[in-house]
C-alpha cells in the first residue's frame, strides 16, 4: 500500500489519550458512495451530461406542473 493511500485519523478518549488509525483511504467512513476503481480508471464524461440532460427535463418537467406559471 502506497503512502499517499494512507488516511491517519486522530481520536480523543474519555481519559484524554489520543488515538491514532491508518486505514485504507478508499475505505474513509467520512465518504458516501465511494466506489473502488482500477488505477486510471475514470467514469466517461458523458455519464455527467446525460445525468445533466436528466436532471434539467426533470427540473423543467415538474416547473410545468405548477400552476400560474408563465
Amino acid at each position: 500500500m502506497a503512502a499517499e493511500n494512507i488516511y491517519r485519523q486522530e481520536t480523543v478518549t474519555d481519559t484524554g489519550s489520543v488515538k491514532i488509525v491508518e486505514m485504507d483511504a478508499a475505505r474513509r467512513t467520512d465518504v458516501l458512495f465511494r466506489v473502488r476503481r482500477e488505477e486510471g480508471h475514470e467514469i466517461s464524461a458523458w455519464w455527467m451530461v446525460g445525468a445533466f440532460v436528466l436532471f434539467s427535463a426533470t427540473v423543467v418537467f415538474l416547473l410545468s406542473a405548477v400552476p400560474g406559471s408563465a
